[in-house]
């Protein structure tokens, strides 16, 4: 008799199931896969991973067929963003090396070209003025160019900063700590339609969640996370459900995400159980298809979700 797994705690439908078709030739991944991106506007997918002599960066069609691939100036990535605008398009990059490349957040241009560099590259730091980071996590930009920036990954700084598009500091908030608006390493952060920046405080077992424009604290999630800390926040197409990753307990955590107003309390609404050892790192939903895209660093791979 087959057996389906379906949570049946909450009598749950399963929201998605695996593409096992995608990539077309999963021996591209020559490293521990760490972040993923999307750009749905194009249909690309690209890869971050890291290893000696394998190409930092894969770029994939979203049917899974293998583009291109490469390397120059990036050397530890954790987290991807790809940010189009009206006239073209790029990829963010944090990078957590600690030679004469990391500590940075590097825009480049889809073929791989460095545009942008923001930190002091092989200095960590916190740093105002110059800008300087300490393991940067991850990194959202807005078409106008204002970007939000969690430092770091386990270093110095564990921080929110959101910078102008000619990269000045506009706020900042977070110190180490378990109190409102302090962070044990900040992991993720995503936006919402509604004028709110999600944070994944990852070793505070919490997301937490501020005003985009002030900086100012609206709520936090913890009753989702005693199993394990959320490692990633990507929103559905629609919305309706934020997407987290648990890679202790290698699951995807898909939440109800409130309507403007109160933040409320966490209500998972359905889980994607992955494999033993999987250790499911960050995510990103393609904003066209609805399909996640899962970075994992146990099993050297990135993975498709389709919605059903």
């Amino acid at each position: 008799q087959a057996f389906n797994y379906t949570p049946s705690w909450k009598g749950q439908q399963q929201m998605y199931k695996l593409d096992i078709g995608w990539p077309k030739i999963p021996e591209y991944f020559t490293g521990q896969t760490f972040c993923v991106a999307v750009d749905s506007l194009h249909g690309l997918v690209y890869v971050g991973q890291r290893g000696d002599n394998v190409p930092k960066v894969l770029v994939f069609s979203e049917e899974g067929y293998f583009l291109y691939s490469w390397n120059n100036t990036v050397e530890m990535p954790h987290g991807i963003f790809v940010l189009n605008t009206a006239t073209d398009s790029s990829v963010w990059i944090t990078d957590v090396g600690t030679g004469k490349y990391g500590h940075t957040v590097k825009q480049y241009s889809p073929s791989g070209k460095l545009l942008q560099v923001l930190g002091t590259p092989g200095n960590a730091g916190s740093s105002l003025i110059p800008l300087q980071f300490d393991q940067p996590a991850e990194v959202f930009v807005e078409e106008s160019g204002d970007m939000y920036v969690v430092d770091g990954d386990g270093g110095m700084n564990n921080r929110l900063l959101k910078l102008s598009n000619d990269y000045q500091e506009i706020w900042l908030t977070g110190t180490n700590g378990t109190g409102i608006g302090q962070f044990k390493i900040p992991h993720s952060v995503t936006l919402d339609p509604f004028g709110r920046v999600w944070v994944a405080d990852r070793d505070n077992k919490r997301i937490q969640v501020f005003d985009k424009v002030t900086g100012e604290w609206l709520g936090s999630w913890s009753s989702c996370f005693s199993e394990d800390g959320p490692y990633s926040v990507r929103f559905t197409a629609d919305y309706k459900y934020l997407i987290v990753a648990q890679l202790n307990i290698n699951r995807l955590a898909i939440l109800a995400a409130p309507p403007v107003g109160s933040i409320r309390d966490c209500v998972m609404v359905n889980t994607i159980q992955l494999a033993d050892e999987t250790k499911p790192h960050l995510v990103d939903v393609d904003m066209k298809s609805g399909a996640i895209y899962v970075a994992e660093i146990g099993a050297q791979q990135v993975q498709k979700y389709m919605p059903l």
